[in-house]
C-alpha cells in the first residue's frame, strides 16, 4: 500500500510538473480517457508559473528537466525527431542535450579527487572550471594533462544514482501494474523496463564507458569513417572519465561545417554507414548518435563521444535485422514476412502472407516517394503498429537498435536533408550478407558445428557406455514400449554426429577441389 501512495505520488509529481510549466499539451497525444487532460489543462492555469516562455517546446523542456533524469532521456530523443514532432519542438528540446544548468566546480573538483586520492593540481597541469557541457547525467571539463595532451573530464553529478532509482522504481511499478492487462502484457513491459535498468546501470560506471569506448575505438581502427578519442585510463574511475579532447564541429553547427568547406552529403552518409557497420559487422553500436555527441573533422571524418549507453547484438538478431532491411530495400514483402517468422518474432499459427499483405503496405508507398521523403523512422513506427494485429511480442533486444537507427537517420538528415536511408545502407547490408551468410561463410559455420559436436563425442560415448551397465546389470527392466522409446532416443542423439560427418566430408570435399 506504501509503495502504491509513493509511486502514486510520483506521478502526480510529474503531472504537477507539466502544469506548472504550461506543457500538458503532450497529454492530448496520449489517447487518456477524456477528463484527464482537461483537468490537467485546469491545473495548468492554477499553477502555471510566469515568465515562462511563449514557445511550447521550451516549456516541455523545463516540465523534463525538472521530472528527473529519464524523462530528460526522453526528450533528447524526441529533439532529433523534427519529421515527428515538427521542427519548432524539436529545436527546443535540444537544449536537454548540454544545456542543462551544471553543478558548482568546487563539487566537481571535489569529486574528481575522492575518486582519484589525487589533488586536481597533481592530475593536471590545466583544468577549467567552467564545464563545457551539463547533461543529466554528467558534466565536462576540459583539462591538459602534465604531457601537454587536451583532455575532457567527465563527472557525474553528484546525487545522481538516486535519482535514477527513483525514476526506475517508479517505472519498475507502472510496468508490474500492465504486465496484469492483456492489452500490454505483449510489450513485455517488464522486460523492456529491465532493458534500461542494464543500460543505466552501465551508463552509471564511467569504467565500463570507457571500456566501450576503447573496444569501439578498437572496431574502427581501419576505418576512416569514424574515430574515437583515447582513454587515461590512469585519470578514470567509477564517477570520474578522462578521454581525448576532440578538434571537430557539432554534426548541427550547419554555418562551421560549410565554411571549413566540409561535404556534408559524405558526413551524413558516414553517420548511417559507420552506424550499420557497427550494428551488423560488430555487433557492438553506440546507442547514444544524437547531435551532442557526434562532431566532423575537418577531413570529413566522424569523431564520436559519450559512450554511456552502447547496444550489443547477436548473430542471429543481426542476420533478422539485415534480411529485414533488405526485403524492404528490395521490395520483397514475402521475404519481409518470413524473417520475422523464422526468427521466432511472430507466433508461427498466424498467416505469412496477411503478414506479408501488411508489410506490402508500409513499404509501397514509401518506395514510391520522393527520397527526401523517405524516413527509416517513419517505417519502423508503422512497422511496430502492425505487430499487434499479429501478437508479435516486444523484443528488448531490439528497442535499443531500432532508437538508434531512428536517431541516426535524424543526425544524417540534419547534415543532408535529402539522404536516402536505403541508397546509402544497402551497399553495407549486402556486402555484411555476403560475408556473413555466403557459401564461404556457411561452411565455416558448418566446419565449427562439427568440431562443436566432435568435442562431444566421448562424453556421449561415456554416457551410452555407463547406460550399457546399468542395462547389462540387470538394474533396469525394459519393456517393447519402453525399447522403442530408447532407440528413438538414440536416433534423435545420433542425428548430430551423423550430420556432422556429412558436414565434414563436404568440407573435405570443397577443399580438395579448390585445391
Amino acid at each position: 500500500m506504501l509503495r502504491h501512495l509513493t509511486q502514486g505520488s510520483r506521478l502526480l509529481g510529474l503531472g504537477i510538473a507539466l502544469a506548472r510549466f504550461d506543457a500538458v499539451f503532450v497529454l492530448d497525444s496520449l489517447a487518456l480517457p477524456a477528463p484527464l487532460p482537461l483537468l490537467a489543462r485546469l491545473a495548468a492555469k492554477v499553477l502555471r508559473r510566469p515568465g515562462l516562455p511563449a514557445r511550447p517546446g521550451e516549456r516541455l523542456a523545463l516540465a523534463l528537466a525538472q521530472a528527473g533524469p529519464t524523462f530528460i532521456k526522453f526528450g533528447q530523443a524526441l529533439s532529433v525527431r523534427p519529421d515527428l514532432v515538427g521542427n519548432e519542438l524539436a529545436a527546443d528540446l535540444g537544449s536537454l542535450r548540454d544545456r542543462l544548468p551544471p553543478f558548482p566546480a568546487v563539487q566537481a573538483r571535489a569529486e574528481i579527487e575522492a575518486a582519484l586520492g589525487l589533488p586536481v593540481a597533481t592530475l593536471f597541469a590545466t583544468f577549467d572550471d567552467t564545464p563545457v557541457a551539463a547533461a543529466s547525467i554528467a558534466q565536462v571539463h576540459f583539462a591538459t594533462l602534465p604531457d601537454g595532451r587536451e583532455v575532457a573530464v567527465k563527472i557525474l553529478r553528484p546525487g545522481i544514482e538516486a535519482a535514477f532509482q527513483r525514476d526506475l522504481d517508479l517505472f519498475w511499478w507502472l510496468a508490474a501494474r500492465a504486465e496484469g492487462r492483456a492489452e500490454f502484457r505483449r510489450l513485455r513491459p517488464m522486460q523492456v523496463v529491465a532493458t534500461l535498468a542494464d543500460a543505466i546501470a552501465i551508463e552509471l560506471d564511467l569504467r565500463l564507458e570507457a571500456a566501450a569506448a576503447s573496444e569501439l575505438a578498437s572496431n574502427f581502427r581501419d576505418d576512416p569513417e569514424l574515430r574515437v578519442p583515447f582513454i587515461d585510463w590512469a585519470r578514470t574511475a567509477r564517477r570520474v572519465l578522462t578521454i581525448g579532447r576532440i578538434t571537430g564541429f557539432s554534426v548541427d553547427d550547419i554555418a562551421a561545417i560549410d565554411a571549413a568547406g566540409i561535404d556534408r552529403q559524405r558526413a551524413g552518409a558516414a553517420v548511417i554507414t559507420s552506424f550499420l557497420k557497427q550494428a551488423l559487422r560488430d555487433g557492438f553500436f553506440h546507442a547514444d548518435l544524437h547531435h551532442g555527441n557526434l562532431f566532423v573533422a575537418r577531413d570529413g571524418a566522424l569523431e564520436v563521444i559519450d559512450f554511456g549507453i552502447m547496444g550489443r547484438l547477436d548473430l542471429p538478431t543481426r542476420r533478422f535485422m539485415a534480411e529485414l532491411l533488405l526485403a524492404f530495400i528490395t521490395g520483397d514483402w514475402k521475404r519481409a514476412a518470413e524473417v520475422h517468422f523464422e526468427a521466432g518474432y511472430v507466433p508461427a499459427a498466424k498467416s505469412v502472407e496477411a503478414f506479408a499483405q501488411a508489410c506490402r503496405s508500409i513499404g509501397e508507398p514509401i518506395l514510391g516517394r520522393p527520397v527526401e521523403e523517405i524516413s527509416i523512422g517513419r517505417l519502423l513506427t508503422q512497422l511496430f503498429e502492425i505487430t499487434e494485429t499479429f501478437d508479435m511480442p516486444t523484443q528488448p533486444q531490439l528497442l535499443l537498435l531500432q532508437k538508434t537507427m531512428v536517431t541516426a537517420e535524424g543526425v544524417a538528415r540534419s547534415l543532408d536533408p535529402a539522404i536516402n536511408f536505403w541508397t546509402v545502407s544497402r551497399p553495407v547490408i549486402e556486402d555484411w550478407m555476403h560475408a556473413e551468410m555466403g557459401p564461404t561463410a556457411r561452411l565455416e559455420q558448418a566446419a565449427t558445428d562439427a568440431a562443436t559436436t566432435l568435442r562431444r563425442l566421448p562424453g556421449l560415448i561415456d554416457k551410452m557406455g555407463r547406460a550399457a551397465e546399468v542395462l547389462a546389470g540387470g538394474e533396469i527392466r525394459l519393456d517393447a514400449e519402453s525399447l522403442s522409446r530408447l532407440a528413438e532416443e538414440q536416433a534423435r542423439r545420433r542425428r548430430p554426429l551423423v550430420l556432422a560427418a556429412w558436414a565434414l566430408v563436404a568440407l573435405a570435399a570443397v577443399w580438395l577441389w579448390m585445391g
